[in-house]
């Protein structure tokens, strides 16, 4: 079944303790690769946990977190009339104008959205987080791993510089981040911690309770305290040059989809998707394949 003929609900709204949302990524038959109705019903979760929770876990269903963009790129993400989230707009426009809105709308608007939520959000992650799952967990305040979790962003298999929310040497330092772009090795748990890049790895099956048990003692502090606080993080983040870093690089990951729009007549290099799925594979830890087309 197509991502456009599948209308069961791409996210799960949950409230497991007082003051705590949980938002779960619930297309476990596809790794959780991302459509645009997943993206838009994540945002619709984002803003209904501000109003009613004091700090948001950002979940998965199934075997991986997220195997990234779904490559069904024409029907994933039509934008026939949907109303964008981000002020954006023109998204039928012809040449190049019209993919970079959709992408300025679904990818880096999104991200940037999220990365200013009002409330600390913490990522649980396990499995493979590929590509644009990056993009779900970097926005996050916190990242909370499964010791199984591996990263990485294969997007220059594509012929692209990365992908569209470029924060990778804010992530990584920016040696690993050019080794992880450029090889697309991943990037395992405990390797990503002592980067900074996550805060706590834990067994697999303690997973649920240690994020919940940190975003309790959270949710116990003053929220204003604690916004403000995520405020002058950020804000120090983006006086370093972060923002207008994932602003330029978008522009870059353009080029490249104009450069192969013009050599291959697609928006990515068509060998692409064949090498990712290949090196997915092999890290997968429990037997199953990725459904045809279902991400990166």
């Amino acid at each position: 079944m197509s991502c456009a003929d599948d209308d069961s609900p791409r996210v799960r709204y949950e409230r497991p303790a007082d003051g705590v949302a949980r938002v779960v990524l619930a297309r476990p038959d596809k790794l959780n690769a991302q459509d645009r109705r997943m993206l838009h019903e994540l945002d619709d979760a984002y803003q209904r946990a501000v109003r009613e929770a004091r700090v948001i876990i950002l979940a998965a269903d199934g075997e991986d977190f997220s195997s990234g963009h779904d490559l069904n790129i024409e029907r994933a993400f039509a934008m026939d009339g949907v109303q964008p989230r981000t002020l954006t707009g023109g998204f039928d426009a012809a040449g190049a104008e019209g993919w970079y809105a959709v992408e300025e709308e679904m990818f880096l608007g999104l991200c940037l959205r999220w990365r200013d939520i009002p409330r600390p959000v913490i990522a649980q992650v396990h499995g493979r987080v590929i590509g644009g799952g990056l993009e779900l967990i970097w926005p996050c305040d916190l990242i909370v791993a499964a010791d199984d979790t591996v990263f990485l962003d294969p997007t220059s298999a594509f012929g692209a510089a990365a992908a569209e929310y470029f924060v990778h040497p804010w992530e990584l330092g920016h040696r690993r981040a050019k080794e992880m772009l450029f090889t697309g090795e991943p990037i395992n748990a405990q390797e990503a911690r002592a980067l900074g890049m996550v805060n706590r790895v834990v067994p697999r099956d303690e997973l649920a309770a240690t994020t919940l048990e940190l975003a309790q003692r959270i949710a116990a502090r003053p929220t204003f305290g604690i916004r403000l606080a995520k405020r002058a993080v950020n804000r120090a983040l983006d006086l370093q040059g972060m923002r207008a870093a994932v602003e330029s690089t978008f522009d870059t990951h353009h080029l490249a989809h104009s450069h192969n729009r013009e050599r291959h007549g697609t928006l990515i290099d068509p060998a692409g998707p064949e090498i990712i799925r290949a090196e997915a594979r092999e890290l997968r830890t429990s037997p199953g394949e990725p459904a045809d087309g279902s991400a990166t």
